[in-house]
C-alpha cells in the first residue's frame, strides 16, 4: 500500500487497560503532532463534537485488574463503539511491562474479543518502546531500571508483582497461557533484512494470528510502524503498548506526514502541588522518599482504617486536613497508601482485607476510592492548580472522584507521564492540571519535576526508570 499522505479523519482509536497507560499513549501521539483526546468513558457523539480536531481517540479503562469474565461483559461493547468511529487501527493499549495473567488482566482474552471488531487478517503486537526503556528481542521483553537492563522475569519489580508476577520473559509463551490463538513473531533480524513484510503476508489468514514485532531501537521501531500501517488492510486490531504509537509516528515522521520535531512545550512551574499515591512500586517508593527529603509533606493513609467502615471517613478527613495544612503553609503534599513492595501494608494486605471480610479486589477498590476522596477533599480545602496521582488503578479512581470527562496533553514532563488538562462539566474541575504516573515511571525526583517543571534547576530529569 503506497500513500502520499495520511488519510482524513481518525487514525487510531484505543482502549487503555489502565488510566496511566492511556495517558502515555495520548502523550506519544500528541507530542508527534497528532491531536488526541482521552475520554474516561466511551464518548457519545455530543462529547466528540467538543474535539473536532482529534485524530486519535482513547478511552481509559480498568481491564488490567479485571477477570476474563468481566472482559467478556465489558469489552465487546467498548471495542464495537470504538470501531464504529472508523479509525483504521483499533488499539487495546497494554502496559509496557505486559502486566497480565490467565485470570487477571488477560491480554489474550482481550485479543480474542477485539479481533471480532475489525476486518484485518492479522493482529500486530508491538510492546517494545525504547523511549520508555522497554526492549523486545527475539520475543523476549527487557526493561531498564536505573540504567540496568533486566529480562522481565528477573526484573526487580515485575518478577515479584503482587498480582501479575512475570515468570516468563518470552511473550509468546506468556501470551499462550491466555489464548489458544496462534502467536507468531517477526524478529529483529528479519526486520533488518527487510523480510518483515513477506513474513507478515505469509502469516495472515482468517484465523487472525497474533504477530509480535521485535523493537530494540529506532531502526526496528520505524520498520515495525511501517509494517503495521502499510499492511493494515481493511483495518486491524492490535494489543500493544504505547510502542504502537511510537512506531506509527516514527514511520509517519519518516514520510514527512507529521512534524519532524516533538511539538510539546515544557511544563511551567507552580508553587505547590497536591498528590496521592496508591502505587506499590519501589520506583514510586523512591519518589516518595525524595519528596520527604526535599520539603514535601508526606502523609500515610492507614489501610486498616480505610477498610473499616466505621473509621474510613475519619481517616480520609484526617489525611485531607494534614495535607491541606501543609499546602496552606506553602509545602506540597503527597498522601500515600504504601511505600514499596516490602511495606507492611503491602505484605499484610490480604490479611488486612480478610479481617474486614473483603476480597483482595474489593479491598484494593476501596483503597483507590479512598484516595479519590482524599484528592477531592484536598481540592475542596485548598486552591490547587496542579495535582498528581501515582498508580494505574488509583488514577482511574481519582479521575472518577473528580468528575473528569476527558483529558488532553498540554505539556511534557517525564516520558509516559505528561501534564494533562482535565475537561469536565463541573466548572470547578474544568481546566485542572493533572499528572497521572504509572508505578514504574519517572526518576526519584519525579514529584519535584511535577511541581517545578523540567526547566527550573538541574536536579530533575525527564527519562523514565
Amino acid at each position: 500500500m503506497t500513500e502520499r499522505a495520511l488519510p482524513e479523519g481518525l487514525l487510531v482509536a484505543y482502549y487503555g487497560d489502565d488510566f496511566t497507560g492511556s495517558t502515555d499513549a495520548m502523550e506519544a501521539m500528541t507530542a508527534s503532532g497528532v491531536p488526541t483526546v482521552l475520554f474516561v468513558d466511551t464518548p457519545a457523539a455530543e462529547a466528540l463534537k467538543r474535539f473536532p480536531q482529534a485524530r486519535c481517540i482513547g478511552v481509559a479503562g480498568s481491564s488490567r485488574g479485571r477477570s476474563p469474565q468481566w472482559m467478556d461483559q465489558a469489552l465487546p461493547d467498548a471495542f464495537d463503539a470504538l470501531a464504529r468511529l472508523g479509525a483504521p487501527i483499533l488499539h487495546y493499549k497494554v502496559c509496557s511491562t505486559f502486566d497480565s495473567s490467565p485470570v487477571v488482566g488477560s491480554i489474550g482474552r482481550a485479543i480474542d474479543l477485539g479481533v471480532r471488531a475489525m476486518r484485518g487478517r492479522w493482529s500486530p503486537m508491538i510492546v517494545g518502546a525504547p523511549r520508555l526503556k522497554r526492549y523486545q528481542v527475539f520475543g523476549n521483553l527487557f526493561a531498564a531500571v536505573d540504567g540496568v537492563g533486566y529480562r522481565l522475569d528477573r526484573h526487580p519489580t515485575m518478577s515479584r508483582h503482587p498480582v501479575t508476577p512475570m515468570r516468563e520473559a518470552d511473550l509468546r509463551l506468556h501470551l499462550a497461557e491466555q489464548t489458544p490463538r496462534r502467536i507468531e513473531l517477526v524478529d529483529m533480524v528479519q526486520l533488518r533484512q527487510g523480510a518483515g513484510e513477506q513474513r507478515v503476508t505469509q502469516l495472515q489468514g482468517d484465523h487472525v494470528p497474533v504477530v509480535m514485532i521485535d523493537v530494540l531501537d529506532g531502526e526496528t521501531l520505524l520498520e515495525a510502524g511501517r509494517l503495521v500501517w502499510e499492511l493494515r488492510g481493511e483495518g486491524v486490531f492490535s494489543a500493544s503498548s504505547s510502542g504502537l504509537q511510537y512506531a506509527l509516528t516514527a514511520y509517519w515522521r519518516s514520510r514527512g506526514w507529521i512534524p519532524r520535531e516533538p511539538i510539546l512545550s515544557a511544563a511551567e512551574p507552580v508553587d505547590v502541588i497536591g498528590g496521592v499515591s496508591g502505587s506499590c512500586s519501589p520506583v514510586t517508593a523512591a519518589q516518595i522518599l525524595w519528596a520527604r527529603a526535599n520539603g514535601f509533606h508526606t502523609e500515610r493513609l492507614e489501610l486498616s482504617r480505610v477498610l473499616d467502615d466505621r473509621a474510613c471517613r475519619d481517616e480520609i478527613d484526617r489525611a485531607v486536613q494534614a495535607a491541606a495544612k501543609a499546602i496552606r503553609s506553602g509545602r506540597s503534599a503527597i498522601v500515600f497508601s504504601a511505600e514499596g513492595p516490602d511495606d507492611p501494608s503491602v505484605v499484610g494486605f490480604d490479611e488486612i482485607a480478610a479481617a474486614r471480610g473483603l476480597s483482595r479486589r474489593d479491598a484494593a477498590h476501596a483503597v483507590g476510592a479512598a484516595l479519590g476522596e482524599v484528592m477531592r477533599g484536598m481540592l475542596e480545602e485548598v486552591d490547587l492548580q496542579r495535582v498528581v496521582v501515582a498508580g494505574g488503578d488509583s488514577s482511574g479512581d481519582v479521575a472518577s472522584a473528580l468528575d473528569i470527562d476527558a483529558l488532553t496533553v498540554v505539556a511534557g514532563l517525564s516520558a509516559g507521564a505528561p501534564l494533562c488538562r482535565a475537561w469536565s462539566s463541573k466548572p470547578q474541575r474544568d481546566g485542572l492540571e493533572i499528572v497521572l504516573k504509572g508505578g514504574q515511571m519517572g526518576d526519584a525526583s519525579f514529584f519535584g519535576l511535577v511541581r517545578d517543571g523540567p526547566t527550573r534547576g538541574s536536579n530533575h530529569h525527564a527519562s523514565p526508570s
